[in-house]
């Protein structure tokens, strides 16, 4: 007794979860007296099989002037002739060697200056060694000279310290101002000195 109820729960299960119309009905509006001739028709498709038995007239078969020109115009709009088509085809293979070439030569171009960069990236990371040591000399020295004047070590981040170091600056660049002064001074007397021996016979 329950197998039965459980075999039509099964059925029904089945049929819910893909349902499928039994009938189909013929689209409103279009009688098939008046729906045009394609080449799917059911008019050219008893024709076919049963020939002038079939009751349809064979002239009715064939494309109207309308229909003939949507024809001309949908077959050159999607069926290309053949020359188009090897044309569009050539010119496509030349835009992709030419596309090709371009970036074979942009390669060539870069690998050409691949040595350059590579000795610049390089010169570029001794350059930031060597500041990167010089910068930590002269913490350390900055750090000593703290030691020293203040008697104790200081947090390079305390007041005292920051203040330090700004004098220390001037005083560099005060230095640097004198060297400077002294090289200008030597240049522009031995350009005198050369003047004078050149003058005098």
């Amino acid at each position: 007794m329950a197998a039965p109820m459980v075999r039509g729960l099964v059925r029904a299960a089945a049929y819910s979860r893909c349902p499928a119309a039994a009938y189909h009905a013929r689209p409103l509006g279009l009688s098939p007296v008046s729906r045009p001739l394609g080449p799917d028709s059911p008019g050219r498709k008893r024709f076919a099989a049963a020939g002038s038995a079939s009751g349809v007239e064979a002239a009715s078969l064939w494309p109207g002037p309308g229909e003939l020109r949507s024809l001309v115009r949908h077959q050159a709009d999607w069926q290309p002739p053949l020359h188009a088509l090897c044309a569009s085809i050539q010119a496509a293979g030349t835009e992709r060697r030419q596309r090709q070439r371009h970036r074979q030569k942009l390669i060539a171009a870069n690998m050409a200056k691949m040595p350059k960069m590579v000795e610049e990236w390089r010169r570029e990371k001794r350059e930031a060694k060597v500041k990167q040591r010089e910068e930590k000399a002269r913490r350390d020295r900055l750090l000593a000279e703290a030691r020293e004047r203040f008697g104790y070590s200081i947090d390079p981040r305390n007041v005292k310290f920051q203040d330090m170091v700004k004098e220390l600056e001037k005083e560099e660049k005060k230095k640097q101002k004198l060297i400077k002064r002294r090289k200008n001074v030597e240049a522009g007397a031995g350009a005198s000195e050369a003047v004078t021996a050149a003058a005098t016979p």
